[in-house]
């Protein structure tokens, strides 16, 4: 056990110092990850003006590029939001902040909640033997895979550099998923709900959430369902709607998976392979693989 504990702070200072070689990276407004040659301020820009756009001109949230009406000026420009609304609940805060200020809060706010992403998918998983529990948090936390220029980890570096959200969505679908396997159905979908800002990683975790609520998906899926609606309402606002699914259809689906969209990603594939024999256990409702998981010692 203190061999894990340890294992786990060296990927933590791993993380530490790609942290520090992607410092610099939010400074520079440059290609980016994209590397397309046009040249923009970090993800984060996208994050900081929707949010003042919430509340000060809310149907131009998913408008593309600077409107010059008094928002936060971000040279060159700032990038496009395009997540759901209620990630502007959580973001805010932050414009009580400088937009750099801010970048760096944001940064460490999430690096802080490595560790208690390690500590969920420990206790999730720990019955599942400690190599398989070890594997996944070293996935989770550093996804590691050294180069020369990005670090450790090429996707933690540009979840650094762009300032982007994939930790703090990470650590909120995990905690979901933590709190439905020990039984709080309604904050579990509350959790989930406003860990649904991407929804390409929302529904990555849906099975897991699920199936530790099988039992008690009356007050499970109601809660999602509700904060989901209650916490994007500003869709229903003049214009932003007609915004959001035009930024849907015309850039959004056709958004690749980026070096850090593969922290929640690989995290949550490998969350479900692991639990895959209970997964079909539970999802077997007409009992049609029965006689194939008869001698499978599944622990509830």
């Amino acid at each position: 056990m203190v061999l894990f504990a340890l294992g786990v702070a060296v990927l933590i200072i791993l993380n530490l110092c790609t942290f520090i070689v992607a410092y610099p990276e939010t400074y520079t407004p440059t290609p980016g990850i994209t590397a397309t040659g046009t040249i923009l301020a970090k993800d984060f820009s996208a994050y900081y003006v929707a949010a003042w756009r919430m509340w000060n001109n809310p149907s131009h949230i998913y408008t593309v590029g600077a409107l010059g009406d008094g928002e936060p000026v971000i040279n060159p420009a700032p990038e496009t939001f395009k997540y759901l609304p209620s990630f502007l609940l959580l973001a805010f805060p932050l414009l009580t902040l400088s937009y750099q200020q801010a970048l760096l809060v944001f940064d460490v706010v999430q690096f802080l909640l490595l560790p208690l992403m390690a500590l969920l998918i420990y206790r999730m998983m720990k019955q599942k033997g400690l190599a398989l529990t070890f594997i996944v948090i070293a996935v989770a936390l550093l996804l590691p895979f050294p180069t020369s220029h990005w670090g450790f980890s090429p996707s933690y570096y540009w979840q650094w550099g762009e300032g982007q959200a994939k930790v703090l969505e990470t650590f909120l679908l995990l905690l979901s998923t933590y709190l439905a396997s020990r039984g709080r159905p309604v904050l579990s979908g509350i959790v989930l709900a406003f860990g649904f800002f991407d929804p390409r990683f929302g529904l990555l975790a849906v099975p897991l959430f699920v199936m530790y609520n099988w039992k008690a998906l009356k007050l499970a899926l109601p809660s999602l369902v509700i904060t989901l609606i209650l916490s994007n309402s500003i869709l229903f606002y003049p214009g932003t709607g007609a915004s959001f699914l035009n930024m849907v259809f015309l850039s959004s689906l056709s958004t690749p998976l980026y070096y850090y969209s593969l922290i929640p990603f690989f995290t949550f594939v490998l969350l479900i392979f692991v639990n895959i024999k209970e997964m079909i256990v539970t999802f077997d409702y007409y009992g049609v693989f029965k006689r194939y998981t008869k001698g499978w010692n599944i622990q509830k």
